[in-house]
């Protein structure tokens, strides 16, 4: 018992100190649970032993991790980004994964097979790496950021046939396995048999559990769902990663479906952490020290194979130029599911261990690189737009009233509100991807980086009424604020400013307005909440007025003493309430 709290208490130190390091470097939690395994393992620290028993126990995490994706496989969304999923998809995992395993073969003299077992598991891309990026960024829910999440979705799905793949390649057939034929007939009915068992057992049963409103009740029976469905599948001899996922596509329709992926995220986030410690530990460290340059090599052809591919698909698909080179930078890393598959496949003796050590080496440098990949596409994107034909710059504005710098989320609204009157605006931003998607909705946004004053002059700033900068820049000061107010007097300057820092920051700058993003949307949001609540409109209207006065009063004294502390007195808190109106009186 002391030796597991111990071992739990190191790799879950490890685990926090890692992931917050990597996170904070850009570089994924992924990354973080890998080298922190690798460091507190056997090989290097020797602090935890028996990775193989870690491992063991948390596959348990790849489970949960299929059953989530198998929630996410609504029909109405499979159908919409249906194109992208089964032909652009199988295309990027099959061309890769052949390319991939014909270069392992040929130059590294590995049979077919083995070849097989390690070029699939490559064409797959790290979703846990990706998905983030593209949070980040704001570009999900754009068309671009759904043609990645369509890639990614069908290389989660494309798991359970290698899998399927690998354990028919094997070397070490389970021998009370049953025949062919017998265990495809067992795949099918254990298909039929859980989507009967979810719809006439599974849906009633959270149905049931929904009118007692008890989480723990919908945590048990979610974690039994995957469990058990996994455990139909061992028994069969069948892949535990499809029963889960099966189960997870039985509740995909169910109205209890977000509340089954709240509940189930944590555990499977553990877990899945500790089975890429569990990898990190595994991994053969003095085979990569052997060949630093062999793990380099390989990891520089795994990008490059997988971006000149997936670039002529995604131009074959109708993406841009530029974009189908960001998508093939995006996807050119290794995935996590790699990791999975190496381990299957050096259980089948399709691969020594040095050999799954080595490529996984290759996956984990190659999601290094991922990071340092976009931010260079960025660059180089950047400083070819200028001279882009198909992006105009300002100079091609007609004569203009205002001029919105950014249109994004902010922007857009501000812009809406001035061509409702009829005002001619002219819009500029500095992200291509942020024009274009503009452009396909019918609005024409100039290219350009709205603070510079030879662009505002381009754009017309000489003659227009009011300058609105909407764009989301944090490092706006007054050192590049207050040229443009003194090169342009005659306009009214508008700022949408992040936060207290930054408005403070500007303290003292003579413009008409400053903004925080959220700040009206939060009092609006305040006033609704007090309303519902069944507070009186009369006290409604005289709490927001408060609010707003003692903010400003603190914006005063935060200015002056440069102290985000300063006024603290003014805010409410449980302890500091409006009193009363007949109290105040």
């Amino acid at each position: 018992m002391n030796a597991f709290l111990t071992s739990g208490a190191i790799m879950l130190g490890a685990a926090l100190v890692f992931v917050t390091l990597f996170r904070r470097l850009g570089l994924g939690a992924t990354l973080g649970y890998i080298v922190g395994g690798a460091v507190v393992g056997p090989q290097l620290l020797g602090l935890v032993g028996d990775p193989q028993q870690i491992m063991s126990v948390s596959e348990i995490g790849i489970a949960l991790l299929l059953f989530l994706v198998g929630l996410e496989l609504q029909p109405s969304r499979l159908w919409r980004l249906r194109r992208d999923i089964f032909g652009l998809g199988v295309a990027q995992v099959v061309l890769c994964g052949i390319a991939i395993a014909a270069l392992i073969h040929f130059g590294l003299s590995v049979s077919w097979p083995a070849a097989l077992a390690l070029g699939l598991p490559l064409a797959l891309s790290s979703t846990a790496q990706v998905l983030p990026m593209l949070r980040s960024t704001g570009e999900l829910n754009t068309p671009y950021g759904e043609r990645a999440f369509s890639i990614l979705l069908l290389q989660d799905l494309a798991l359970i046939p290698l899998i399927t793949i690998i354990a028919a390649l094997s070397r070490v057939p389970d021998p009370d396995a049953p025949a062919g034929w017998v265990l495809a007939a067992y795949t099918v009915a254990a298909i039929v048999g859980l989507v009967l068992a979810g719809r006439f057992i599974l849906n009633p049963m959270f149905r049931l559990i929904g009118r007692f409103g008890e989480r723990e009740l919908f945590i048990v029976a979610g974690l039994f769902c995957v469990i058990a469905a996994a455990a139909v599948m061992h028994a069969l001899h069948l892949s535990v990663a499809l029963g889960a996922f099966v189960a997870g596509v039985m509740l995909a329709e169910s109205p209890y479906r977000h509340e089954l992926e709240s509940d189930v995220d944590p555990f499977r986030s553990i877990l899945l952490g500790l089975f890429f410690m569990s990898v990190g530990m595994l991994l053969d460290l003095r085979v990569i020290a052997e060949q630093p340059l062999k793990v380099v090599a390989l990891a520089a052809a795994l990008i490059g194979i997988k971006a000149v591919i997936i670039f002529p698909l995604a131009r074959a698909f109708g993406d841009k130029k530029e974009r189908a080179m960001w998508l093939a930078l995006l996807l050119s890393q290794g995935g996590e599911f790699g990791f999975v598959l190496f381990a299957q496949a050096t259980a089948a003796q399709l691969i020594l261990p040095e050999g799954a050590s080595l490529f996984g080496a290759v996956i984990t440098l190659s999601m290094a690189a991922t990071p340092f990949l976009m931010k260079l596409i960025d660059w180089l994107q950047t400083r070819q737009r200028v001279e882009d034909p198909e992006l105009d710059g300002p100079e091609f504005s007609p004569e203009t009233n205002a001029i919105v710098v950014g249109y994004g989320r902010f922007g857009q609204t501000v812009a809406q509100m001035l061509m409702a009157k009829r005002i001619p605006v002219t819009l500029i931003d500095s992200k291509p991807q942020q024009i274009e998607l503009s452009g396909e909705f019918g609005t024409k946004v100039y290219y350009g980086d709205g603070t510079r004053l030879d662009l505002l002059r381009l754009a017309g700033a000489e003659d227009a009424e009011a300058i609105l900068f909407c764009h989301d820049d944090r490092t706006l000061d007054k050192e590049r604020l207050q040229p443009i107010l003194e090169a342009f007097p005659q306009a009214m300057v508008m700022v949408r400013v992040f936060d207290r820092r930054q408005m403070i920051a500007l303290d003292g700058v003579d413009v008409g307005l400053m903004q925080r993003e959220v700040f009206e949307s939060a009092v609006v949001m305040g006033r609704e909440a007090l309303r519902k609540l069944g507070i009186a409109e009369r006290e409604v209207t005289r709490v927001e007025r408060e609010y707003r006065e003692r903010d400003s009063d603190r914006m005063v004294l935060q200015a002056a003493s440069g102290d985000l502390h300063s006024g603290i007195e003014r805010s409410f808190s449980p302890t500091r309430a409006l009193p009363d109106e007949e109290q105040a009186s």
